[in-house]
């Protein structure tokens, strides 16, 4: 999938699935503009790229500031002439594992305006964009819990929906300008930040509740960070050039048929 020519913006490039897409991207010959607001991390990701032969470039830009967001994409307008693909993967701090009914209003009610203000800002920015150009791919990124009722994410579930729809809202408006609005839903990847902390940190209980994701699979195992970010590799080329206004579910199957097992069936990893 050739990219070449093609220019990326990069929010939460500082984050392990963040950096994951940006290095893809940045492999399949893009060059990526990558921001973030940890000088180090993101500085982490651009190193890994220039090493494999990418090009990549750096800005501290707070992926909720409309004018840093904005004044940022001017300044790769400038020196680059196009935004061709927009990617916010920017973190948001969310409380879990407590029931909805015990867990506090601003806990729940916290991630879902943080998701909402950093999706709008970024992916309307990028839009206003690729209509003077007249092409453009945006996409996003969520989790299981945007597909399916997920017990005890507290406000995590409502703010995948609420990208979720952010993202096809966009579609069905950006689409006469030629530009493709894309979802991905990922399962959680075990090498990701959160999860290699969680095993590194949580004990049994960590390994345990990986287990029981894996198991909630069709595939039995949980995608891989790269199993993400090749498919955002794909909908950022032409060969996903008819794909608009969907969510792309790479959740190995959770989001189908949560905890399915087939009886008298051992399922074997390799």
């Amino acid at each position: 999938m050739n990219l070449q020519n093609k220019n990326a913006v990069i929010y939460g490039a500082g984050g392990s699935l963040g950096g994951a897409v940006a290095k893809a991207l940045a492999a399949a010959g893009a060059t990526v503009f990558l921001t973030g607001h940890k000088p180090d991390s993101v500085q982490k990701t651009a190193n890994e790229i220039h090493v494999s032969g990418g090009i990549a470039e750096i800005d501290i830009v707070d992926g909720f500031d409309q004018k840093a967001i904005n004044d940022h994409l001017e300044k790769v307008i400038q020196k680059a002439g196009n935004v061709d693909i927009s990617f916010n993967a920017v973190g948001i701090a969310v409380k879990q594992n407590i029931p909805l009914t015990e867990i506090e209003m601003h806990e729940f009610v916290n991630p879902v305006t943080s998701t909402l203000q950093t999706q709008f800002l970024t992916a309307t920015a990028a839009a206003r964009v690729m209509m003077k150009q007249g092409s453009g791919v945006i996409l996003s990124l969520t989790a299981t819990p945007g597909g399916i009722g997920y017990p005890t994410a507290g406000g995590f579930g409502p703010a995948c929906s609420v990208i979720e729809k952010i993202s096809l809202g966009l579609a069905s408006e950006l689409g006469i300008y030629g530009i493709r609005v894309v979802n991905i839903r990922s399962g959680g990847s075990p090498d990701s930040k959160p999860f290699v902390d969680a095993l590194a940190h949580g004990g049994r209980k960590a390994v345990d509740f990986i287990k029981k994701i894996e198991d909630d699979t069709m595939l039995k195992k949980m995608p891989l960070m790269n199993d993400v970010a090749n498919v955002a590799v794909f909908l950022a080329s032409e060969l996903a050039a008819g794909i608009t206004g969907v969510t792309i579910d790479v959740t190995c199957g959770t989001t189908t048929a949560l905890n399915y097992k087939a009886p008298g069936i051992a399922f074997v990893q390799n």
